[in-house]
């Protein structure tokens, strides 16, 4: 059912909003990409590439991956659309399937907040990256203005840090970095970033 609604939403997904927050992700995430030009960068959730594609500047190779065909034909024509020689796409769900593909860093941005069991997709997030690897996770603060079935509300820092352990990776900095107006289900929120080590 969730399926649907992002494959209904591709064509129109890149709104002004989104497009806004986006950018302001891009530029949170460059930070944690510098000295990143020999590593292969994974983008799950990529959705149409929003802030992935302005990344692949400062990776080897960048591969987006998403559950949304559609998501993916709107980044692909992207792609080729601006020649960007070092991005492909990957249709998959790391919550049921275990392609062999790896990454040195993956990014998952905004996409945790739509999975119901968060351990699962950090373990199987876990087993994609390389040994010494990064995960960078955008998502928002938690934030008990929002109730909705299938959204969680949001994280705390310290909730995340202890599954992100108990998954495997050995260190994880938190930090929130950007608060908005309206930007979760229309409530005022802030975004943070972590990133850890495997």
């Amino acid at each position: 059912m969730e399926e649907n609604v992002f494959e209904q939403m591709a064509q129109k997904y890149d709104s002004e909003e989104r497009m806004e927050l986006a950018n302001i992700i891009v530029q949170e995430v460059r930070q944690e990409l510098r000295d990143s030009q020999t590593k292969s960068l994974m983008d799950y959730g990529s959705g149409t590439g929003l802030v992935s594609l302005e990344l692949s500047d400062l990776v080897e190779s960048l591969l987006l991956v998403d559950s949304s065909a559609q998501m993916l034909e709107v980044a692909q024509e992207k792609i080729s659309r601006r020649n960007i020689t070092n991005a492909g796409i990957l249709h998959s769900d790391f919550t049921v399937d275990t392609p062999e593909r790896k990454a040195d860093i993956i990014l998952t941005s905004l996409v945790l907040l739509h999975i119901p069991d968060t351990e699962k997709i950090l373990t199987s997030l876990f087993n994609r990256l390389h040994k010494g690897g990064k995960l960078i996770i955008i998502d928002f603060d938690k934030n008990d203005k929002i109730n909705h079935p299938s959204v969680h509300n949001g994280f705390s820092h310290g909730e995340l840090e202890k599954v992100l352990a108990d998954v495997g990776f050995k260190t994880t900095i938190t930090k929130t970095f950007h608060h908005g107006k309206g930007i979760f289900m229309k409530q005022d929120a802030s975004m943070f970033i972590s990133s850890s080590i495997k």
